[in-house]
Formats: C-alpha cells, structure tokens, sequence
C-alpha cells in the first residue's frame, strides 16, 4: 500500500492511498464466505459454492463492493497512521479507482488537530480577589446556622413577616376554578417571596380561620402566565422563634463549647472557602490570558457540532428537568436566539481551543495520569452526577469513556503548570502562593472551561 498526504488547510488534509489487488485477497475471501453463507444456489450446499458461481449468480461486482467495504476501515487507518495524522472526526471517502485484479484507489479527506506552537507563557500575571473574611461575613454565617435551629409554635394573632402559615389556596381563572389550581395544607413562611407575587401583602394581617383574595399572574399549571384570582385561606399561624446567640447554642448547633469558639470556626472556614474561590479564580484568568498567547484554528464541522451538542445537553437534560424549553429560557434571561446562538458558538470555541491547547501542553511537558489521581477524579465526577463510585466507574467503563477522564485530569495538570509558571497577585498587590488550593481546583478547571455551561435560571 501506497498513501500520500495532502494539506488542504490548518486542520484538514486529503490522504491519497493506493492499494496493490494482491492486499485485497483477505477481503475478498471474506466476502466469499458472507455471500456464501446468506445465498443459495441449487445443486451446491449452503456455505460450498465455488467462487466462480456466486460471480455468475451474483456479479463479480457485488463481491467486490463487499470487499472493498470491508478493506477500507484497515487501509485508512494504516495510512492515517503511516502519515502520523491526529484525526478527528469520521472522513469523507472516494473510490477513484478499481481495476479487478489490479488496483484500487481512494482519497479520504478528513478534519486533524492543528499543528500549534505554545509559547512562553512565565510571563503571564494576573490579578485575584483578596482573601479577606469580614465581622459581617462571620455574622452573616452564624446567623444562617441559628436559623437551621429556629422552633416554631402556634400563635393566637394575626400574621406577620416571619410567620410559618399553613394555607388553603385556590385559583379562578375567567371565574371558573381550576382543576389544578386547588391546594391545601400548603406551609409558607410569610416574606419569603415563594409561592406567588402579591400572597405576602394578603396574608400579613389574617388570623387562623380568615381568608383573604388577591390576584397573581400563575407561575406553573394549565393556565401558567395567566392572571388569576386567588382565594387563600390561613388555618394556622406560627411564629418563629431563634435560639440566643450564646454557648448553649454553640454546644447545641456544634462540637464547641463556646460561642467564641463557634465564630472563630467559622472565620476559619470562610478563609479556606475564599482561598479555594481564589484559586479557581486564578485559574480560569491564568486560561483566559493563555487563550490569548496561542492562535488555534478550529475545524468548521468539530465547532458546528460541539455547537449542536451543546444545545441539544441544553434544551434536553437541563432545561427539560426544570420543566422549561428554549423560547421560555431565553425570556427569563431576556436574551434573543441571536443572543443565544452567539453566546452557544463562543463557548464552544473557547472549549475545543482549551482541549487543544492543554493537550499539546500535556505532550510538550510529558504529563502523565497515574491510577490514584485517575481513581480522585472519578470519585469527584462521581459525586457531581449524583450516583456511586462503583455505579459510575461502571458506566464509564461500559461506555468507552476512561481515555476522556484520563485526557480530563492531563488537561488539569497541564493547566496547574502554566499556574505555577504564572505570577498571581491578590487585589492588594500580594503575590499568592496557590499550592494549597492547586491540588484540588485543578481537577475542575478544564471542566469548568469546555463543559456545559448550566442555565441560570
């Protein structure tokens, strides 16, 4: 076999191969035994007819269109692998020739990683916020914990902020009430801004047993977006009660026994919850400032289809499990398809360009996955899609997809090397030493960059 490489443009060339007849035998007996075995042919027993007979029965044609079938796959990869091609995607194949007993010919065009030359990039240097814990941040924290403690009991007064209620609503639209529009024993905390606009004002002021009617536009339902008059009707107020802010509430809500050693946890953990945002900070600015030291041209169909990719992830998995579709997403976000198709093409390049860069990174500093960090990062990917190591570990054996978390965790590492190459300098002018925070916001950040970015809504 003969093959020839021919560059089209930076990230497709047309491979040109020629095939001596002799190499084609395997194939061809091949195809024998197929026909052979789904034909017959009276006077011959099924799987013994001579070759010369399926030929007259059924045209040397159709054996040799089964044959050539068969032998493309083996030809295109020796000669993708004799060009030392890094393809992607499926190629485009042409018979140019076939002579029986002779030749035959193809060309396959086929998409490639570019060729890229990664410079030096010791010189980036970015800028991170502080890490910088506030008496009212600790404040903020403490009081989000008293209120996981909070006790409710039954009041003889009308409702007021703060209040738990338990209510009986029922909506009318055009008069006529819904058929899902009625719902009792509904708990609501009055000010909490849940349920429906405008139910506050006409709760604060009833008592246990009254009722009161206001109109709102219906969020979900038969008649979602709709004005409707609503009917609720308070059974039961309760008032909230929050614990003191002292020792006994530090031994009750923690493993401390003073309230001084409550707050001072909760300043350490503060700490360490800015220094990890500051290091996944670090990060993607590090990546952002690389993306713009190395030119990447990026195959038109691989762009098109992480595009579709990316919409169909969108609008079937995290759109669909909110119960919404695209045109009522893009209204929330007030954003036109334009907007949206825009937006959906810049991720995308910004993706495949960070896959390409990290990869060649990967190759350039030899980086290798040992077991241990491959075994981390599945346990975490594990946690973050909500099923069990084993479950998991399991789904990416049976779906072929171990080399994409191994390309996953290389592509981390070779981010915290160009990390660890740049200067990062907190909003005080500090230059910050991220070793601590590396190890773990590393296996996330090329996550971070070429995944799916989930909608918010």
């Amino acid at each position: 076999m003969k093959s020839a490489v021919e560059t089209l443009n930076p990230t497709r060339v047309r491979l040109t191969v020629e095939v001596p007849f002799e190499e084609l035998k395997p194939s061809l007996d091949a195809a024998y035994k197929k026909i052979n075995q789904q034909v017959t042919v009276k006077g011959f027993r099924k799987g013994k007819i001579p070759a010369r007979v399926i030929d007259q029965r059924f045209g040397r044609g159709a054996v040799l269109e089964e044959a050539v079938n068969d032998a493309l796959p083996k030809f295109y990869t020796e000669a993708v692998n004799e060009g030392e091609l890094n393809v992607l995607g499926q190629p485009e194949v042409d018979i140019t020739e076939l002579k029986d007993g002779e030749l035959l010919a193809f060309t396959a065009e086929v998409d490639i990683r570019p060729a890229l030359e990664i410079p030096d990039y010791s010189g980036i240097e970015v800028e991170v916020d502080a890490v910088e814990v506030s008496d009212e941040d600790i404040d903020k924290s403490v009081e989000q914990l008293r209120e996981r403690f909070a006790t409710t009991a039954p009041v003889e007064r009308a409702a007021q902020d703060g209040d738990v209620l338990t209510l009986n609503l029922e909506a009318k639209v055009d008069g006529e009430v819904l058929e899902d529009g009625v719902a009792e024993g509904v708990t609501y905390t009055v000010g909490s801004g849940e349920l429906l606009d405008g139910i506050d004002e006409a709760v604060k002021g009833v008592e246990a047993g009254n009722s009161a009617t206001f109109t709102s536009e219906l969020k979900g339902g038969s008649a979602e977006g709709k004005e409707a008059e609503v009917k609720v009707e308070v059974t039961e107020v309760k008032s909230r009660e929050l614990p003191e802010l002292d020792d006994d509430f530090a031994q009750l809500a923690s493993e401390f026994d003073t309230f001084e050693e409550l707050r001072a946890d909760s300043r350490k953990r503060l700490e360490q919850m800015k220094k990890y945002d500051q290091a996944t900070q670090a990060q993607e600015k590090v990546l952002d400032e690389l993306l713009k030291l190395v030119e990447v041209p990026i195959p038109e169909k691989l762009l098109a289809d992480e595009v579709e990719t990316r919409k169909h992830n969108l609008v079937n998995h995290q759109l669909g499990q909110m119960g919404l579709d695209l045109a009522k997403y893009l209204e929330i976000q007030g954003k036109s398809e334009e907007e949206f198709d825009a937006e959906t093409k810049e991720q995308a390049e910004k993706g495949i360009k960070t896959q390409f860069i990290l990869d060649e990174l990967v190759n350039k500093e030899k980086l290798n996955v040992s077991q241990e960090e491959l075994t981390e990062h599945l346990m975490r990917r594990a946690q973050s899609s909500g099923m069990s190591p084993d479950q998991f570990a399991q789904a990416v054996v049976e779906g072929g997809q171990v080399p994409m978390l191994v390309g996953e965790v290389a592509r981390g590492k070779a981010l915290a090397v160009v990390v660890e190459a740049a200067t990062v300098k907190d909003s005080n002018g500090e230059v910050i030493d991220l070793d601590d925070e590396d190890e773990t916001a590393e296996a996330e950040g090329t996550e971070a960059a070429a995944a799916d970015e989930k909608p918010e809504v």
